[in-house]
């Protein structure tokens, strides 16, 4: 509990100041042209004014949805190992803590390999979006469950069927039997502005129905490691406990389910993130009708561009998604797409950063027809691709750009693959990287690397190396196309000043 001290010297003083102002509103409203040389000041002729909105009725919004929040408790069993990290659940949990337990006994008694059940029970929030018992939350929660209870704001409780989940995206959609339940209304998240106040109801370590406000901090909010959720990013508190729960604009109506939060502690820190309500829909939609969901899948990597890659490939700014890698018979190899091509924009929408593109075709459906606007060689090229199913074929993952830019001067050692070198990885192009130093170590190069291209130019021998070398003598970077064990990427290389 934070107790305030009170200073009377200072509430004197800040008294002081607060009578003296209103005393000269006061005198400028008698004397007429003080009023005049006043309202000079602070409204000029040529300057417009407009009023300031009041506080949104939190309260309201709370009385006429909070009944459409629920809380959810889970119980079932998880696998718990030494070694998979993954299995770990959250910060404290019990399968947390049993897996330290785990690996505490294994590095005792040299045991390896050591796995077991163990019990898990989570509590977290849904919300009613159809009077007959529909349900939606989040995947992580309903995630090993055996059995969900969901409990309403009037104490009933229902045994909860999981009619399916998304880990893609993190929805889940429950169906509870029970009628005439009173449910949310839903908004447009396209809507909605940075700044704009949100209010989000929950669960946070089982203390129901808790209401916290806050703003939106951005939108389209891309996370590190798989998710392809645009999030919309709040400083609205959330919790452990919270997810699965609504997100309300002022009009209260939900544009987003409260999912994750940026934490070292694990407890809220003025960072979480929803998905938003649109995207929830239509997996939920396709949940309710298949069982499952559907997510389309071009079959590409690509990573940031940060400004040594765009002067590499002569764009204005840095954006768009750079394509590291296309799967061989993918949609995107079918439409002709490149490594080295920089995708700009899906069907008319920009791609800023290389999460957006992601987030687009998580959208997109199987078979979908899709128009890509890449930058390739200088220039812009339309492509038209017929999306594949993700999940039929797993996508490539998103790379990692370099984190520094790189400095100094320029020393590789390349050679050529041998013949058996190329039959066991594969390749038909790329020098081995035997030596690194000055600008290439900065870069991120290291020994063992292929060296695959240079600027979107493919490289098999240490001539189209000096050639693509020298051809950029005009430019202020190259793009260094590499191949480390199986995953391929990026390194920008910035020239020194000549």
């Amino acid at each position: 509990m934070f107790k305030a001290s009170f200073n009377r010297s200072a509430w004197n003083a800040f008294t002081s100041l607060t009578l003296s102002f209103c005393c000269v509103i006061g005198l400028g409203l008698v004397d007429g042209r003080t009023a005049s040389a006043a309202t000079a000041v602070v409204a000029p002729s040529n300057v417009a004014t407009s009023s300031l909105e009041g506080m949104p009725d939190f309260s309201r919004i709370t009385r006429l949805y909070g009944a459409a929040v629920v809380n959810i408790s889970v119980n079932g069993m998880r696998q718990v190992s030494t070694t998979a990290s993954a299995d770990a659940g959250s910060p404290g949990s019990d399968a947390d803590q049993m897996q330290l337990f785990l690996r505490r006994f294994q590095d005792q008694f040299g045991a390896t390999g050591a796995t077991m059940q163990v019990p898990v029970h989570t509590l977290a929030s849904g919300f009613i979006v159809s009077s007959d018992g529909l349900i939606l939350t989040n995947a992580h929660v309903v995630a090993d469950a055996s059995e969900v209870i969901v409990k309403l704001t009037d104490r009933r409780e229902f045994r909860a069927k999981v009619l399916g989940t998304d880990p893609k995206t993190d929805i889940a959609v429950l169906k509870i039997d029970a009628t005439h339940l009173p449910i949310v209304a839903i908004g447009k998240p396209a809507d909605l502005q940075v700044g704009q106040w949100v209010l989000a109801i929950g669960s946070p370590y089982g203390f129901e129905n808790t209401v916290t406000v806050g703003v939106v901090s951005a939108k389209g909010r891309s996370l590190p490691g798989d998710s392809v959720v645009p999030f919309i990013q709040t400083d609205a508190a959330v919790n452990p406990g919270n997810s699965g729960g609504p997100l309300f604009n002022t009009q209260g109506e939900v544009i987003g389910i409260n999912s994750e939060i940026y934490s070292h502690t694990g407890a809220f820190q003025g960072l979480s993130f929803a998905i938003p309500i649109d995207l929830a829909q239509r997996v939920a939609q396709q949940i309710v009708a298949t069982g499952h969901a559907e997510h389309g899948l071009l079959g590409v990597a690509a990573q940031e561009v940060n400004q040594t890659l765009a002067d590499a490939f002569k764009l204005d700014k840095p954006m768009g998604a750079l394509v590291t890698d296309v799967v061989k018979g993918s949609a995107g190899a079918t439409a002709g797409v490149h490594v080295g091509d920089i995708i700009t924009q899906v069907d008319g929408k920009p791609v800023e950063l290389a999460g957006d593109l992601s987030s687009l075709l998580t959208m997109a459906t199987p078979g979908q027809h899709i128009t890509l606007q890449v930058w390739r060689d200088g220039k812009t090229v339309q492509l038209a691709a017929i999306l594949g199913d993700a999940g039929k074929a797993k996508e490539a993952s998103m790379a990692t750009p370099s984190a520094s830019p790189p400095q100094g001067q320029l020393g590789m050692v390349l050679r050529p693959l041998l013949p058996g070198e190329r039959n066991v990885i594969d390749l038909t192009s790329g020098l081995l990287v035997e030596s690194v130093s000055g600008l290439s170590t900065d870069a991120g190069v290291q020994v063992g690397d292929l060296l695959l291209a240079i600027n979107g130019q493919p490289v098999s021998t240490l001539l189209q190396v000096r050639s693509a070398v020298f051809g950029a003598a005009t430019k202020k970077s190259l793009a260094l196309l590499i191949q480390r064990d199986t995953e391929k990427i990026y390194l920008p290389l910035r020239l020194p000043d000549r």
